[in-house]
């Protein structure tokens, strides 16, 4: 067994088991043996699981259950009722380390029983702007609540930590990537592949999450956020279609380098802020060719991806460039990653382009009738981004305001949200929520989005409400 399936394994007993001696817990007096030999049980699980590695953390978030970076599987009602106890209680994680005592576990079982028993809903629950660091449960060893955790032990939030560190780092990654190509004429490709992986892994396992993050990154290294967002949206894509394993890499990293001719394109071009005249054109379209170029000579790099470089600017009715370069057909990956290159392109903020909204965005991707984008891949797109992607700040027609959780693909414009202001503008403790596509009540239409907002003007961090 691989040490990532034993610690999945061992997540899920430990669970089990702490449902389990909670459920005692509010059943038996805390003298009852049931009681020690429940917090026994648990103990032995935390021992186990504390052999494979340096502490514990798990998370309790919008019915899930995380431990450490991994979603755990739904295995039983039992979990479902763990999760709902400790929410109730205002715990959202758990961190266990070195040392921990079986009355330390006694403890901390018993305070969680006593606050669940006290609090009789959710909303009952201790108040606090999401920013403090809440702890409902603190021991020597055991820290409970919400908590603001050590980066060294798993730094995610709720709904987006570990997306973020996955974000970051494959920025930084693209950076290393990029220069190696400027210095050495081939791009790093072990760096490149490394982060494919930690990205394939993250649009598996928290797609909404990763594919928020490319909306709500600042554009003041737009090459570098410009190639992970491509890689991301490519893959999500594909992910959507059921491509999986080694293909689904290979496709990412063709898209992640799909723009690395530009390390040839002089910088005076690159960068300029104004439209380019058409000698300049001339030169920034000699990318494609130098990027299948670099690409081909590189060893071991895919063969899918020179051919995604030399042909991301070409379109189906023939027009694009190179110039001369005709194609009965294009590849699929060619075509999934053009629909990610001009969405991401589109949407960015930079010096000389203010950024587009999805929808003006989607316009231009639907528009003559197929000619340049597969309009199949691009309603697929449209139903993995949505008219208003997941994280992004919205208001209702209610006058509420919300953060969209999930796209929901038969109506774009009607997403899962989570309403974290009512209509006074005051902030809910506990967000509500909602299906758009659902009335409030038999004979209540459902609510609409009427526009998207800024998050930093409600000095709010969306991505925390994305499962």
């Amino acid at each position: 067994m691989s040490d990532f399936l034993e610690r999945l394994r061992a997540h899920e007993e430990l669970v089990q088991r702490l449902g389990g001696a909670l459920r005692v817990a509010r059943l038996y007096s805390s003298d009852h043996p049931r009681v020690a030999t429940s917090a026994a049980a648990v103990l032995e699980c935390v021992n186990q699981l504390l052999a494979l590695q340096q502490s514990i953390l798990i998370g309790f978030i919008s019915g899930e259950v995380i431990g450490g970076d991994t979603p755990l599987p739904r295995a039983s009602a039992m979990q479902a009722d763990l999760v709902r106890q400790l929410q109730k209680a205002g715990v959202q994680r758990v961190l266990i380390e070195p040392g921990v005592t079986v009355e330390e576990l006694r403890s901390f079982i018993q305070e969680v029983a006593k606050l669940t028993s006290i609090l009789g809903h959710p909303k009952d629950a201790p108040p606090g702007d999401e920013s403090d660091d809440v702890q409902v449960v603190s021991l020597p060893h055991i820290k409970a609540g919400r908590l603001i955790i050590d980066p060294s032990v798993g730094d995610w939030g709720s709904g987006g930590g570990t997306a973020r560190k996955v974000y970051a780092s494959s920025v930084s990654a693209a950076e290393t990537v990029w220069d190696a190509a400027q210095a050495e004429g081939r791009p790093e490709l072990g760096t490149a592949r490394d982060t494919i992986e930690n990205l394939a892994e993250a649009v598996t396992t928290n797609r909404s999450a990763l594919v928020g993050l490319t909306a709500m990154q600042k554009y003041d290294n737009y090459t570098f956020t410009h190639m992970v967002n491509v890689s991301i949206l490519t893959m999500a894509q594909a992910r959507a279609v059921g491509m999986e394993g080694r293909l689904l890499r290979e496709l990412g990293l063709a898209a992640f380098m799909h723009d690395i001719g530009k390390v040839k394109t002089p910088l005076e071009v690159l960068n300029k802020p104004d439209k380019l005249t058409d000698k300049e054109f001339v030169i920034m379209k000699r990318h494609v060719i130098d990027g299948a170029e670099m690409l081909r000579r590189t060893p071991e790099m895919p063969a899918l991806a020179p051919v995604v470089a030399f042909e991301h600017h070409l379109r189906l009715d023939g027009t694009g460039y190179p110039d001369g370069a005709k194609r009965g057909s294009l590849n699929l990956a060619t075509m999934m990653c053009s629909i990610s290159d001009v969405y991401d392109a589109m949407r960015s903020q930079r010096k000389y382009q203010i950024a587009h909204s999805s929808e003006r965005i989607l316009v231009v991707l639907k528009r003559n009738d197929g000619q340049q984008f597969d309009q199949h891949l691009v309603r697929r797109f449209v139903a993995l981004i949505g008219i208003y992607p997941p994280g992004s700040l919205v208001q209702l027609s209610t006058g509420e305001v919300a953060v969209v959780t999930r796209v929901h693909a038969p109506d774009p414009y009607r997403p899962a949200v989570r309403v974290v202001f009512d209509a006074s503008g005051s902030r809910i403790t506990w967000p509500d929520e909602r299906n758009l596509w659902e009335g409030l009540a038999a004979d209540s239409p459902a609510p609409t989005v009427v526009k998207p907002l800024e998050p930093a003007d409600y000095q709010i961090d969306t991505l925390r409400y994305v499962n």
